[in-house]
């Protein structure tokens, strides 16, 4: 029901080769999609369920449009149905476990799985993506920062040792739907400010594309 859940029903209606047969939504369950949204008025028939409800095994592909620490904890079950997972989450963007911890204050449910994901990162992994039993969806920052990136590692363009200075901005909406104050419109329109100075949860995500794109070159 966030931002980002909309916007990928958006993408999938125009998708040639996609049906979506369920949405789900623990708060909203029963309510239809096109009354939450609007925007998806007469694209979409269909009501939010429970987990249960829905029958997720019966589907070929799941997308993950949730809080971080839920599809580490769903994807086991439909994994073992041989159901593909999208996470648009960051559940299983780090491979190193310890780092994933640090960064997002919690255990992770699921770390057995995790050498199983690709980072979805098209540009880079294609070839994994299409075969992949989980891809995880590339966080905004690091998206912006390694595609600039990829062409200058692949023609030798960086020096050793170079720092790398990413100058990045980004709307309040990606902060996502959650009553915040400094997110309302009266706070943050005509506005600008620095967040996370003390270290990004993206940072280690960016690190370990960066040395991954090395590695590849």
């Amino acid at each position: 029901t966030g931002y980002t859940g909309v916007e990928l029903l958006r993408l999938l209606s125009t998708h040639p080769n996609v049906e979506v047969t369920s949405i789900t939504s623990r708060s909203e369950a029963g309510i239809a999609i096109a009354d939450y949204f609007p925007s998806l008025r007469g694209i979409y028939d269909l009501t939010f369920q429970t987990l249960d409800q829905a029958r997720l095994e019966q589907c070929d592909v799941v997308f993950f449009a949730t809080p971080n620490g839920v599809a580490m904890k769903e994807a086991p079950a439909l994994l073992n149905q041989n159901v593909r997972i999208v996470d648009l989450s960051a559940d299983f963007r780090i491979q190193d476990i310890p780092t994933w911890e640090q960064w997002y204050g919690m255990r992770h449910a699921s770390p057995d799985i995790i050498p199983q994901a690709v980072y979805g990162l098209s540009e880079m992994n294609r070839d994994a993506i299409a075969n992949a039993r989980i891809v995880a969806n590339p966080g905004c920052y690091p998206t912006c920062v390694s595609l600039p990136l990829l062409p200058l590692l692949q023609q030798g363009r960086l020096k050793a040792h170079m720092p790398l200075i990413a100058d990045c901005k980004s709307g309040v909406s990606g902060a996502g739907r959650k009553g915040n104050i400094g997110s309302l419109l009266c706070e943050a329109g005509d506005n600008f400010k620095a967040y996370g100075i003390g270290g990004h949860r993206h940072l280690p995500e960016i690190k370990q594309t960066i040395q991954s794109l090395k590695a590849n070159i």
